[in-house]
C-alpha cells in the first residue's frame, strides 16, 4: 500500500511518517472523487460510493497474535570471530564453529509495511525483526559450545517495545479511519453539488449540449496494491436526468401524521374495533390531505397496480404507502414485493403501514425486521430510532443505482 522501503538493516518504525501516509491517503480518495465521470457519480446512490471509498481507503492497523508464536530450529554454523571470549587473531574473514539456530516466529494482522512508519512519537533506538507478510521472525545464533541465552526473555522484551509503537500508531489509524465515512461523504456531496448546479445553468440554457468525444464511456477502478479492491458499486454512465425529488423534512411530517393516528386509535378503541383495511386508509387519507393540500389519494393507479395511498406533487408521485392487516411472514413478503412493483423511479419515498389485531407486538416486529432483510431487494438498515417501526433503503426493481427509503409503521388496532 505504502509503496517500496529499505528493509535490509531490520530497524522497525524508521523508515517513514505515518502522519504522511494517511494524509496521501486522504489526497488519493479526494482524487479519485474528483476523476469519477460525471454521469457515473450521479447514477450512483451516494451512500453505496461512500462505503466503497470507506472500504478501498481504510487503514488495517497491526495486531500482534502473540499467542499464535511458535518456534523451530536448525543447526547451523555460527560466525565467532567478534567473540570477546575467544581469541581470534585475523577478524577480517568468518571463522566458523557448529552452533544451533532458533527462529520464533510471531505472527500478525494487518499491513506489514506498517512496521516501518513512525508514528507522531518514535525512539531513535528503535526495535528490530525481519517482516514477512504474516510474520515477524526473531533470529538467534548460538555456538554449541556456548551456555544457551534466553531465547524467550529476549523475545518478549521486544515485543512488548513493538506493542508500545503499535499502541500509538493505532491511535492515529483509528482517528484517521474514523474520518473517514465523513470526508467521502463530503467529496461525494460537493461534488454531485457542482455538477447539479451545472446541470442547472446548462438546462437554463435551452440549447442541445453535444457529449465530448473524449468522455469516458466507462470507469475502470484502479487496483490497491496488497489490498483486494472493492467493487464499485454498479451505475450507468448514460446522461444523468435531475429528477424531483420529496423533501426528507416532507417526507417526516407525512409519517408524523400517520404516527398521530395511533393516539387516536388508542383514545377512541371503539370507533377503530370493527374497521377493515379500506375504512382505516379513509382516516389515513384525511389527515395527510388536511396538511397537504389534497394531494393523498387512494386507489390510485401507479405503474403495474394499485396502491393504497398515493401522494403528488404537480405530476410526480413522490410517496407511497401500503395499508395492510398483519397475516404473517409471508403476506408481508408480498406487501414488499407489492410496493416495489407500484414504485417508478420518482417514488423515492415510500412506507407500509401494518395494522396489528390480535397478535403479539413483538412477533409482528420480529416478522417485519426478518422480511425486509431477507428480501433480495434490501440494501442497509437505516438508522431511524422508533420503538414500533423501522427504517430500510432497498434498491429499485429496475436500477440498482436507485434507492427507496422504506419505513415501516406498526399499529395496534382494538380486537
Amino acid at each position: 500500500m505504502f509503496g517500496n522501503i529499505d528493509k535490509s538493516k531490520g530497524y522497525l518504525f524508521s523508515s517513514f511518517s505515518l502522519q504522511d501516509i494517511l494524509t496521501e491517503q486522504t489526497q488519493k480518495l479526494r482524487k479519485e472523487v474528483e476523476a469519477f465521470d460525471a454521469n457515473r457519480l450521479l447514477n450512483t446512490a451516494p451512500e453505496d460510493l461512500k462505503q466503497y471509498l470507506v472500504e478501498k481507503y481504510y487503514v488495517e492497523p497491526l495486531i500482534l497474535r502473540r499467542d499464535d508464536w511458535y518456534a523451530d530450529t536448525a543447526e547451523v554454523q555460527v560466525d565467532v570471530r567478534y567473540d570477546s571470549g575467544r581469541f581470534i587473531r585475523d577478524t577480517g574473514r568468518p571463522v566458523y564453529v557448529p552452533g544451533e539456530r532458533v527462529d520464533v516466529h510471531v505472527p500478525f494482522e494487518g499491513d506489514s509495511e506498517l512496521f516501518y512508519a513512525h508514528a507522531n512519537q518514535f525512539s531513535s533506538s528503535p526495535p528490530r525483526a525481519m517482516v514477512s507478510k504474516t510474520d515477524l521472525l526473531f533470529r538467534y545464533d548460538s555456538p554449541s559450545d556456548a551456555p544457551h541465552s534466553d531465547v524467550r526473555s529476549s523475545v518478549e522484551r521486544v515485543l512488548n517495545e513493538i506493542e508500545q509503537y503499535l499502541g500509538v500508531q493505532r491511535t492515529m489509524i483509528q482517528i484517521y479511519n474514523q474520518e473517514l465515512v465523513n470526508l467521502s461523504e463530503q467529496c461525494i456531496e460537493q461534488r454531485r453539488a457542482r455538477l447539479l448546479a451545472q446541470s442547472d445553468r446548462v438546462l437554463a440554457l435551452g440549447i442541445p449540449v453535444k457529449r465530448r468525444e473524449d468522455a469516458p464511456k466507462t470507469y475502470v477502478v484502479p487496483t490497491v496494491k496488497k489490498k483486494a479492491a472493492p467493487k464499485l458499486p454498479p451505475a450507468s454512465t448514460a446522461p444523468f436526468k435531475p429528477e424531483p425529488t420529496w423533501a426528507m423534512d416532507q417526507y417526516e411530517q407525512a409519517l408524523r401524521i400517520m404516527q398521530d393516528m395511533a393516539l387516536v386509535m388508542e383514545r377512541s378503541p371503539g370507533a377503530f374495533k370493527s374497521m377493515n383495511e379500506e375504512a382505516l386508509r379513509q382516516h389515513f387519507l384525511v389527515q395527510l390531505n388536511g396538511q397537504f393540500e389534497g394531494k393523498a389519494t387512494g386507489e390510485t393507479f401507479n405503474m403495474s397496480g394499485k396502491t393504497d395511498i398515493l401522494l403528488r406533487e404537480a405530476d410526480r408521485n413522490v410517496f407511497i404507502a401500503e395499508c395492510k392487516f398483519w397475516k404473517g411472514p409471508k403476506a408481508f413478503n408480498e406487501a414488499i414485493d407489492q410496493l416495489l412493483g407500484y414504485a417508478t423511479w420518482r417514488d423515492g419515498k415510500t412506507a407500509i403501514l401494518v395494522f396489528n389485531r390480535g397478535t403479539d407486538t413483538t412477533t409482528v416486529m420480529n416478522g417485519i425486521d426478518a422480511q425486509v432483510k431477507g428480501h433480495h431487494n434490501f440494501k442497509r438498515v437505516e438508522n431511524w430510532p422508533h420503538e414500533s417501526g423501522f427504517r430500510y433503503m432497498l434498491r429499485a426493481n429496475d436500477d440498482v443505482g436507485r434507492e427507496l427509503i422504506l419505513t415501516v409503521l406498526v399499529f395496534h388496532v382494538p380486537d
